[in-house]
């Protein structure tokens, strides 16, 4: 291992860096870090509402991160079919990105079993190491590793203290291994690319273009002007965590350069003694803790999917040592976006690559390995219209099939008109054109992560496609969606079909309907089984030669989630909030100011459809964003403070 610093100096730092941990249970960011998986439990006991990955049933304000989207279909797979243990699977998070839940502001999260025993992500036996090009990487197609470095589940959460994007940013993780005994070893090795493992070729492919990563780069007063790769590498012993650091990579230049967010901490290493680029370990700029880890206990719950361990074997509950977490306070450590590039939106990495290693040496042989994996990976947005050809006069619905409810959309028109409100999911539009849409992951962030373009053509008559369905319409009622059309003529033979789309984009038929002398045509779509909080319904009709023409779209949002209005325009002291419908449900009112700041926060359960809120007096005008939650359905508006 090479030294940057003389040997005293760097053996000075090693108190520094262990002093830094913390290896008793404790709550950071509202997520419990005792090797537990279980929310509302910490350090063995009930608890008053810790968040956690997953919840067994414990009662509590407590929230689960993990999406458990079929657990029970999987445990009983497993059951049936024991050969469908050895596959893997992932699960995201399961609120979308960037929600505030119980206060914190929550980014991302992840859950990966891996393959196990005989594995095909495996690094091949020799000279593997970390530090190398990844492309100087070998795999195998599949190959046997020890137990003590197999790894069977892997877990990531990125979570901000609090509900703004200036709290303090937290990085958890966890991992479950075959073996429990002895040391253990492993890195979670974070990316700026879109490094993949091909599997056709065995081999790293999207890797970064300095000696196969991207290196941290910085002017001559330590200020960060390019963020790069990142490594937190960690060492759990036959009792506790013994050792935890983080590296980054840069240019061996760079270490002449005091950082401004950080130290650096005495270690370099790259793929050989003589490496230009390499990872170099770092600490805060101030003191104390930053890390936390711990291993479990013996019979810890293994979570809704039960864990399979390397001989194939099914279990509920970890023997002790088997499953590992650790957090690291990325703000402290000086690794924060909101400190290194003065966006605290930005995004610190791209893909995440686990990787256990052969003993304590950062240098050491890698042996098994997980993803690498996409995350913060925000969808493009699409778009879609009920009338892509306009008639004049007329009304077109314009909205965002897969936008992150989280987000900000701004919407502008280079040569149409918009109707009323520029701010929201949808828009109305009267006049053909261009529409725009802008998505921001927070309205404070100041950048825009995605945008998306539609043209609305001007129709030569109002016979959309041409299609001889006219009136088609669909509508909220009390038990169900009325769906409704007519027709000029009546033609023996043909058949009309309702076709039903969750997203927008792909429909499927749901009933048929024969044409009939009346020319009126009806059918109420209760969907018990859709939980969908938007539906999207169009009409197929099959002519007696077999000619096929589609009618218009028609989009309709559940009582549920249909967005909220504010009124009147608050140059007062008063805002009004009226909700798509009267329930008895908690509903949470967040307001933040234009610089991201949460200002007012407050919980009503209502008996009707009407919130009426308070303005304090001192607040300044300008700009702020309201937004409303009825359980995992968030609203949100910006409204214009004159007074």
């Amino acid at each position: 291992m090479k030294r940057i610093l003389p040997a005293l100096i760097a053996v000075l730092m090693i108190p520094a860096i262990m002093n830094a941990q913390i290896t008793t249970p404790i709550i950071k960011a509202n997520f419990g870090v005792d090797a537990d998986l279980r929310a509302n439990f910490f350090n063995g006991f009930t608890s008053a509402g810790n968040d956690d990955w997953f919840n067994n049933g414990t009662a509590g304000m407590g929230a689960f991160i993990i999406d458990t989207t079929g657990a029970a279909s999987i445990l009983s797979r497993y059951i049936s079919q024991p050969s469908s243990r050895m596959q893997p699977f992932f699960r995201g998070m399961r609120y979308p990105q960037f929600s505030v839940v119980n206060n914190r502001l929550l980014l991302d999260a992840i859950f990966i079993r891996d393959h196990h025993g005989d594995d095909s992500t495996v690094f091949a036996a020799g000279s593997n190491k970390n530090g190398m090009n990844p492309n100087a990487w070998s795999t195998p197609i599949s190959q046997g590793i020890p137990d003590k470095n197999d790894i069977l589940d892997m877990f990531m959460h990125v979570r901000r203290d609090g509900p703004n994007n200036t709290d303090s940013l937290w990085f958890f993780g966890g991992l479950s291994l075959a073996n429990t005994t002895g040391n253990r070893y492993f890195d979670f090795e974070m990316y700026q690319t879109d490094i993949l493992y091909y599997r056709p070729s065995l081999s790293f492919i999207g890797y970064g273009p300095d000696a196969g990563h991207t290196s941290w780069q910085f002017d001559a007063a330590g200020n960060v002007t390019q963020v790069g790769d990142i490594i937190f590498t960690a060492e759990y012993g036959s009792s506790s965590l013994t050792f935890i650091e983080a590296r980054i990579w840069v240019h061996q230049s760079s270490l002449s350069i005091t950082p401004a967010n950080f130290n650096w901490s005495g270690q370099f290493d790259g793929a050989s003694a003589g490496a230009v680029y390499g990872y170099a370990s770092i600490t805060p700029k101030t003191a104390g803790n930053y890390y936390t880890g711990l291993q479990c206990g013996n019979n810890t719950w293994a979570g809704p999917f039960q864990v399979v361990l390397q001989d194939n074997s099914l279990q509920t509950n970890y023997t002790a040592r088997q499953f590992m977490e650790f957090s690291v306070n990325l703000s402290k450590l000086g690794l924060d976006p909101l400190h290194t590039v003065n966006d605290a939106c930005a995004m610190p990495f791209r893909k995440l690559l686990v990787k256990s290693r052969a003993s304590t040496s950062f240098t050491a042989e890698l042996k098994d390995f997980v993803g690498p994996f996409s995350f913060f990976r925000i969808p493009d947005i699409a778009l879609n219209t009920n009338f892509p050809n306009l008639c004049m006069p007329g009304v077109a619905d314009i909205w965002i099939t897969n936008g992150l409810p989280t987000s900000l959309f701004t919407w502008r028109t280079t040569n149409g008109n918009i109707v009323g409100d520029t701010v929201g999911t949808s828009i109305q539009v009267d006049q053909p054109g261009t529409y725009i849409v802008s998505q921001q992951l927070m309205d404070s962030c100041g950048s825009t992560w995605a945008t998306d373009t539609i043209y609305i053509n001007m129709g030569s008559g109002c016979d959309i496609l041409n299609t001889g369905i006219r009136n088609f319409n669909a509508l909220r009622i009390n038990n169900g969606n009325l769906v409704s059309w007519n027709t000029d003529t009546y033609v023996s033979g043909e058949r009309f079909e309702i076709q039903r789309s969750e997203d927008g984009i792909h429909f499927y038929p749901i009933v048929s309907r024969d044409a009939v002398p009346s020319h009126q045509y009806s059918w109420t779509d209760h969907s018990p089984d859709i939980q969908q909080q938007v539906l999207w319904y169009r009409i197929k009709l099959t002519s007696t030669g077999g000619r096929i023409v589609y009618s218009s779209v028609q989009r309709i949002l559940t009582g549920s989630y249909a967005d909220i209005r504010l009124g009147p325009v608050p140059t007062g002291n008063s805002l009004n909030i009226i909700l798509p419908q009267g329930n008895n449900r908690a509903v949470e009112v967040m307001i933040m100011n234009n610089n991201g700041v949460l200002v007012k926060q407050q919980l009503f359960t209502l008996s009707s459809n009407f919130i009426s809120l308070e303005l304090p007096q001192q607040w300044a005008n300008g700009s702020y964003v309201v937004t409303v939650k009825q359980g995992d359905v968030i609203s949100r508006k910006r409204i214009l403070l004159q007074r």
